[in-house]
């Protein structure tokens, strides 16, 4: 089966290995920028994505390239600990969670595609216009030039799904023209700007914004706490999160990746920016009065060689991802807030739920009603639950419940109360440890 992949992100370059994986031969991936750079700065990893990586013979490569932390502690804006749990094999998983450069992430991802899937599997600057159904004939639009996939012939899972004529044909715009890309299934794994989401739902509109602005980086400061301890401070106002990239060096100073947030009460949708190196002065001055006796706010938000700016925004849930042999992924198909780090976990989720499908359904298009029956409901229960801050609903609750702070944080929470905040969001996103654990695997 020919597969093209639109985007290569993470979702989109985790599909390719899944389908890969899974038996897959003729998957290519068709990217919009002319060079693929690394771009962005922290991410984390939650052990139900690194068991899909792991899976995928990459457990190695990327533990080598994140830091597992061990801990993951609330706090409200004076410092005080909410609310502290076990993370990754501390926490009872069989994998780790994993803190590591987006970039670097993307760039492992990108390394093995190429390995396996050959130099070639990547195509850049390429930009998708529109993707057109082809019929049962196997005739091509009219006026498209067509430029057909490498030879199919070979032998693989694949083979007991090619008795459909049906198809699609990707039409990119690039350097030299239109060209059109036939395949059997096309994936859009191009982000939250998605070219193939906008081609079926035009009238959407731009993300929504809700009125917080992040501002990200990273900078190398003295190790805080147990050097490996991921945080969040603040309120559904005001929040910071920062998490060690880097081990600790033999001066106690360790790389340390940020966000920083604050409300507008003015928030206009229309005119936010995306992505922009901003000055850090303001942003110290915000969060001037966070000066815990364990961290030192201002100073780590000052020591950022860059900060970049970005509006916090998803989308709302779909009805349909999948039209004829298309489908979405990642962000094209969820794009959620970043409460609960989930984001690059779920498509890798989605990469491989797909790939399994595929591989096992009696064809193309029960594996695509597959897929988007396991992963749709689940995920737009994840997107609705980030709105509600997810997780991170203990450190607004303990605002508006204590704004000035707490001498006993019992006094605050009632017996058991934090506990199945933080265990229901697992058991939401699809990492509680008991399930987790248990389930069968993905590979076919």
């Amino acid at each position: 089966m020919t597969i093209v992949i639109v985007g290569a992100g993470i979702g989109g370059l985790a599909a390719a290995l899944s389908l890969h994986e899974a038996g897959f031969r003729d998957v290519r991936i068709f990217e919009r920028v002319a060079q693929l750079r690394p771009l962005g700065v922290g991410i984390n990893l939650l052990p139900h994505a690194v068991r899909e990586l792991t899976e995928l013979r990459l457990g190695d490569r990327m533990a080598g390239a994140g830091v597992a932390p061990g801990t993951l502690s609330y706090f409200n804006r004076f410092g005080q600990q909410i609310w502290s749990e076990p993370r990754g094999l501390a926490a009872g998983y069989r994998w780790p969670q994993l803190s590591m450069y987006r970039g670097r992430l993307q760039a492992e991802l990108l390394q093995a595609v190429q390995e396996r899937l050959g130099e070639q599997a990547v195509q850049t600057g390429h930009r998708l216009i529109a993707v057109e159904q082809r019929g049962a004939t196997g005739k091509s639009p009219a006026g498209t030039a067509v430029a057909p996939g490498p030879d199919t012939a070979q032998s693989d899972s694949s083979a007991n799904h090619s008795g459909a004529a049906e198809g699609a044909v990707a039409r990119f715009a690039t350097a030299e023209g239109e060209v059109g890309v036939e395949a059997e299934l096309v994936v859009g794994a191009d982000g939250i700007h998605s070219a193939l989401r906008r081609q079926h739902y035009p009238d959407e509109g731009q993300p929504i914004w809700n009125g917080l602005t992040l501002w990200r980086g990273t900078a190398t400061v003295p190790a805080y706490l147990d050097g490996k301890t991921m945080i969040m401070a603040g309120d559904g106002w005001q929040k910071f999160v920062a998490y060690p990239v880097g081990p600790p060096g033999r001066d106690g100073r360790a790389l340390i990746n940020f966000i920083a947030e604050r409300r507008q009460a003015d928030a206009d949708g229309d005119t936010v920016d995306w992505n922009r190196s901003v000055d850090p002065a303001p942003i110290v001055d915000l969060f001037a009065d966070w000066r815990f006796d364990w961290l030192d706010v201002p100073a780590l938000i000052a020591a950022a060689p860059e900060i970049l700016e970005y509006p916090m925004v998803d989308r709302d849930p779909l009805p349909q991802w999948t039209f004829g042999r298309c489908t979405l992924l990642g962000d094209a198909a969820h794009p959620m807030y970043p409460n609960g780090s989930n984001g690059a976990s779920q498509a890798i989720l989605d990469a491989r739920t797909l790939a399994y499908h595929l591989a096992t359904a009696p064809t193309i298009d029960a594996g695509l009603q597959a897929y988007e029956a396991d992963r749709r409901p689940a995920t737009t229960a994840l997107v609705l639950s980030n709105r509600r801050q997810g997780p991170e609903q203990v450190m607004v609750l303990a605002h508006e419940r204590a704004p000035r702070g707490f001498r006993d944080i019992d006094e605050v929470f009632a017996p058991g109360e934090l506990a199945e905040i933080a265990a229901g969001y697992k058991r939401a996103a699809g990492f509680h440890p008991d399930a987790l654990n248990t389930r069968a695997s993905l590979t076919p």
